[in-house]
């Protein structure tokens, strides 16, 4: 599934094509995904101007110029693709791909929303509301906003029994941080993940918030980690892959320590650790 890195990726590609343009049409394939989508709401937004593109968590919002100022969530879910083409003129407009799903057509730009597995999800909601939406209200602290520190993590980890990584994982604490930059935050911060995280000290939640922004940054200037689905608004890969240090790299050498990388299965999540430099 995409995690922050590439939600903040199709987030900030979208921007400098659909940000200033004027929604002409919708078009759906289907009036379901995940949910249901609200039709009419998302239709409310034709004629009006795209004035932000932002991220909370997972989710992108699109927010429309007027009163009140309406904005669309959209989450890829597990195969979701948001692809932004430029297009010439209106005479030609392209055929729709398999799995595409609805379109937003900003006229010299056409978004495409395609999602094989249909998990992705599209919903309406407006500016002055956005942070009392169902999906939204409940999301913990994001990662790269001020308010993130070791302070943080050691306020949260205290009593805690579950582990280290799981902790990380939880949106309700903590949002964005998927299974491949749990693992990867642990390895840089020399963190077993699946330490108690109620164990972890005040300098060792220092170390692991510092790893946390730098992995989570790291993947935003590689456009991302694409392992099968996942592709920016323009199709381009992302290649934080070729960063990985600990993911899907079981019985492979630590580049750290030359230790051997270790895996296991967490509530049907993959695990990878290197036991010789995490503690």
């Amino acid at each position: 599934m995409p995690e922050l890195p590439e939600v903040e990726t199709v987030c900030r590609g979208a921007r400098p094509h659909l940000v200033g343009r004027r929604l002409r049409t919708v078009e759906f394939a289907r009036q379901d995904l995940r949910w249901p989508i609200p039709v009419q709401a998302i239709q409310a937004m034709v004629g009006r101007t795209c004035t932000a593109i932002s991220r909370r968590s997972k989710y992108l919002l699109l927010q429309f110029s007027g009163q009140p100022a309406p904005i669309a969530i959209v989450h890829l879910g597990m195969t979701g693709r948001f692809l932004v083409e430029p297009i010439g003129g209106r005479a030609a407009r392209p055929d729709w791909r398999l799995h595409e799903h609805f379109r937003l057509d900003f006229g010299d730009r056409l978004v495409r929303f395609v999602d094989p597995r249909r998990f992705g999800m599209l919903d309406a909601t407006d500016a002055a509301h956005v942070g009392e939406h169902k999906l939204l209200r409940g999301l913990g602290r994001e990662p790269l906003e001020p308010g993130f520190d070791g302070e943080f993590l050691f306020a949260i980890s205290r009593r805690k029994k579950a582990n280290v990584k799981a902790m990380l994982m939880d949106g309700r604490l903590l949002v964005g941080v998927g299974n491949i930059y749990a693992s990867e935050a642990c390895w840089r911060a020399r963190v077993r993940p699946r330490r108690a995280a109620g164990r972890l000290t005040r300098a060792e939640c220092g170390e692991l918030a510092a790893a946390v922004r730098a992995v989570l940054s790291a993947a935003i200037a590689a456009g991302g980690t694409s392992f099968r689905d996942y592709v920016g608004v323009d199709e381009d890969a992302g290649f934080f892959a070729r960063e990985l240090q600990v993911y899907e790299r079981a019985g492979a050498k630590c580049r750290r320590c030359s230790g051997v990388i270790r895996q296991a299965t967490d509530n049907g999540r993959s695990t990878y650790w290197c036991p010789g430099c995490q503690s």
